[in-house]
């Protein structure tokens, strides 16, 4: 797609790195004197970091991963540290009063010291992880690449100021970049998010890694002739990525991975875009745009987004990547999602790369001015992942909301969740997906599916004969057909072949539909045959304190109530609490597993519905 319109004139479409100027410097006042006054509110940030002790990043500390599989403690360190630098780099570029630039130069040199700019769980050399890095065998993983661009922009922005205290420090940041990332970039082809081997499988790392070596390279590299063959290397990434993206521009990684695929997708389009004067520009693509529309596609109400796969249920989006990636495609609904965002979130900038700061400052006035009506879809289909949403009506978050998918078990940050389903009413959840705990060791490894998030059973799928579903591209739905007009909205999928042979399916037709005719409801039907008797459960997970009554099941916090056939189903109520951090934050301290038990049956046809409880 680039490689192909673009490769033949790259020399004359990219600029030289004199002339490359994406934003303001510290030293165009003009620019920075008119921004908006959200500006005081980062000066007053930065201003809280006059005690700020720069984190150590000990030997010990690094290794605490490989000796107890824990990602958090050394990851709180080193985020700590680039989050401070970038608060004082925004802070010093508003004011350019040079009050913030000796704490400048401390963040720099702690951080060039470090010997590795990646996290512990990243340090792969020659294909193993190694409890400490090897300096003479750079790596570039997401968060080294993420460095280099924050020094990258911070020199970009501030060299002149830097240079007052000591010209060494931009020197150091140079000479750290070649060394660490332009240099290993250029010469190597072994980091797998490169794609140069066409076998792996693509996922965020790819544009997440791409744009924040593309920013190193474009802002500090001077020769024109390795300014040239890291754009083509960078090119061949993202083609490489976007070959292998369903056309219908769905993220299997989930709503909140989108920020690091399509977003990080949409910061490599800028980078280029900026760095050839406009001529490299792919917007028009039918799949760039897919990818940027997705993301309302996810989108259900406030921060709630659809969550399968290691997504996270709530999600404060991005408000500008959002605005800005509508505006570059000619989306009117995916810009009054980012708008809606920037209202909801008190049009506050939060702490990200330098990049994307600077372009949400510069486009703030806009983002304010700008309609902010949410973009509530009445129904989605995306064929290729095969993931459906539908709402009780357009244009508002009143009612039943549902969304369901297909797909398979080798999917990015799988689930093992073929079928899965989330059901909210008046934009609260109520059915839902637990998400994913806090990332150790053990999320990617081959214990990941031991972890309870991970497993069929604590979604909102059968448990057959007391066996899950299995990992692995083989285990899918099967015969999936979605159906969707005024009166309903309805997927229908076999799940036999998501279940390994122990669990004797012969067939399992799922259909999960809402229905807009009064009362308006959502309804599951399960017909199902086995090769042999055996005990069924159907799992339904809530955030609701559940009350079995009778025929039903009432959550009364959501106003909704599921009922079931009694002399089929057997009800009961497990209660999971959570210790995990990212849990409780979303969820509250517990979740509630719904079990609907059927004992020795060897076929059936069940029907679930939500309904609302005045209904």
């Amino acid at each position: 797609m680039l490689v192909n319109r673009y490769q033949q004139q790259l020399a004359d479409l990219i600029l030289p790195w004199r002339r490359f100027h994406p934003f303001p410097t510290a030293d165009e006042r003009d620019a920075w004197h008119n921004l908006p006054a959200i500006k005081e509110t980062l000066v007053a940030a930065a201003d809280n970091l006059r005690d700020y002790a720069w984190p150590v990043l000990s030997a010990r500390l690094f290794m605490d991963f490989s000796r107890t599989g824990n990602r958090s403690r050394y990851e709180h360190a080193h985020f700590s540290r680039r989050r401070a630098l970038t608060q004082l780099v925004i802070a010093e570029c508003i004011t350019n009063r040079g009050q913030y630039l000796e704490m400048l130069a401390d963040g720099i040199w702690h951080i060039c010291e470090e010997s590795f700019w990646g996290v512990p769980a990243h340090n792969y050399v020659g294909g193993a992880r190694e409890a400490l890095p090897d300096v003479s065998n750079p790596v570039i993983d997401l968060f080294a690449a993420e460095t280099g661009a924050l020094a990258a922009w911070t020199y970009y922005l501030l060299k002149p100021q830097l240079d007052t205290i000591s010209p060494v420090i931009a020197q150091r940041i140079e000479l750290e970049i070649q060394r660490r990332i332009i240099g290993p970039y250029l010469t190597r082809t072994d980091f797998w998010w490169m794609g140069t081997d066409g076998k792996r499988k693509l996922n965020n790392w790819t544009p997440w890694c791409t744009s924040n070596v593309l920013a190193a390279v474009l802002l500090l590299e001077k020769d024109q002739e390795r300014r040239l063959l890291a754009v083509n290397k960078a090119m061949r990434s993202l083609d490489a990525f976007l070959a292998q993206y369903p056309a219908d521009g769905g993220c299997d990684e989930g709503a909140s991975y989108w920020n690091r695929a399509g977003g990080s997708l949409y910061d490599c389009l800028e980078l280029l875009r900026m760095a050839s004067a406009g001529h490299i520009c792919i917007y028009e693509e039918p799949l760039v745009k897919n990818i940027g529309r997705y993301l309302y596609c996810a989108f259900i109400s406030d921060n709630h987004f659809v969550n399968f796969a290691d997504g996270n249920a709530r999600v404060n989006i991005s408000a500008h990547l959002a605005y800005g990636y509508g505006r570059r495609i000619g989306d009117p609904l995916l810009m009054r999602l980012g708008a809606y965002a920037h209202k909801k979130q008190a049009g506050k900038i939060g702490v990200s790369s330098l990049q994307r700061m600077l372009a949400a400052l510069f486009d703030y006035e806009e983002m304010e001015r700008a309609d902010a009506t949410p973009p509530y879809l009445r129904e989605v289909w995306l064929p290729e992942l095969q993931f459906m949403t539908a709402r009780e009506q357009a244009a508002s978050h009143q009612g039943f909301y549902l969304a369901a998918k297909g797909g398979h078990n080798a999917e990015s940050h799988n689930h093992n969740d073929v079928g899965q389903f989330v059901v909210y009413h008046d934009g609260n959840p109520v059915v839902i997906d637990a998400g994913v705990e806090t990332y150790t060791a053990q999320t990617f490894s081959h214990r990941r599916y031991e972890l309870w998030t991970m497993q069929s059973k604590y979604h909102n799928l059968p448990t057959i004969r007391g066996v899950q579903q299995a990992v692995g591209r083989e285990y899918q739905a099967t015969r999936v057909e979605c159906v969707q007009n005024e009166v309903k909205s309805e997927l229908t999928l076999e799940l036999a072949q998501a279940y390994p042979p122990e669990a004797g399916v012969e067939s399992w037709v799922r259909t999960i539909r809402l229905i807009r005719t009064e009362p308006c409801r959502v309804e599951l039907v399960e017909r199902f045959k086995l090769t042999e008797a055996g005990n069924v459960e159907l799992s339904l997970l809530t955030p609701h304190k559940p009350c079995i009554d009778q025929r039903q099941v009432i959550l009364p916090t959501s106003a909704v109530c599921i009922t079931y056939a009694p002399d089929a189903l057997a009800p009961q109520v497990e209660p999971l609490p959570l210790t995990d951090r990212i849990l409780r934050s979303v969820w509250g301290p517990a979740l509630y597993r719904i079990v609907l038990t059927a004992p020795a049956v060897k076929e059936g046809l069940w029907r679930v519905t939500f309904k609302r409880l005045e209904d």
